[in-house]
């Protein structure tokens, strides 16, 4: 569909270059009235972008906020992180404007010597850190997904040949992973794990299941 964007976080490398926050490339030169007219973008030494790893190792403490993105299995899930408003710079000297300002989180865990892990992200500049940081943690919860629906659910049976075929049954295996995570949300997680008691509701006094032997005679 023309003009739709697609909100991302994606993961890049620590080689990845970027324009560090407030600084941009170099416009076109101006024309001097010989020869083809130049309209890229420009770097030169003085006015070059950084890798993602040269600027996180060049930000200061305060810029490292701590934070808690879900209950792990024994303990609540948390580590550094700072995250900056800056433009991709890769391939940029072939373009004639500027790339549009990202956000540019970076994973720092403390007692390590240097960060771990960067992603890239196009979401709103008003969003908080909390749910940036819980955005980009979202690879566990698909993968998991991912393989509930092969395993459970059928997804990975599929032996045809044909891309329609294909399609029905993972829309099917889709649409039951669906229901099923619906009928999880109605319990807590608590409840689900069974702290909270749950029993079976109470059977009518007179009932006899289906196969009983039938009751003697008065």
């Amino acid at each position: 569909m023309a003009g739709l964007e697609l909100s991302y976080v994606l993961g890049i490398q620590s080689t990845t270059t970027v324009w560090p926050p407030g600084i941009e490339p170099l416009s076109a030169p101006k024309y001097s009235g010989c020869g083809r007219p130049a309209n890229r973008l420009r770097r030169d030494a003085d006015h070059s972008p950084e890798s993602a790893k040269q600027l996180a190792l060049s930000l200061p403490a305060k810029a490292w906020k701590t934070v808690t993105w879900r209950e792990g299995t024994r303990r609540p899930l948390r580590s550094r992180f700072a995250a900056l408003r800056i433009r991709p710079a890769h391939r940029d000297h072939k373009l004639h404007q500027p790339r549009e300002q990202e956000w540019l989180l970076i994973e720092w865990p403390g007692g390590e010597a240097e960060p771990r892990k960067y992603w890239l992200s196009n979401l709103a500049e008003s969003i908080r850190l909390r749910d940036l940081v819980a955005l980009a943690k979202q690879r566990w919860i698909i993968e998991r997904d991912y393989e509930e629906l092969k395993q459970e659910l059928g997804l990975g049976h599929f032996e045809g040949r044909g891309w329609r075929g294909f399609h029905h049954h993972g829309t099917l295996s889709i649409a039951a992973y669906g229901f099923l995570v619906a009928e999880r949300c109605r319990f807590s997680p608590s409840a689900r794990s069974g702290h909270l008691g749950l029993s079976a509701p109470q059977l009518p006094p007179h009932f006899r299941p289906r196969g009983a032997h039938p009751a003697p005679a008065a």
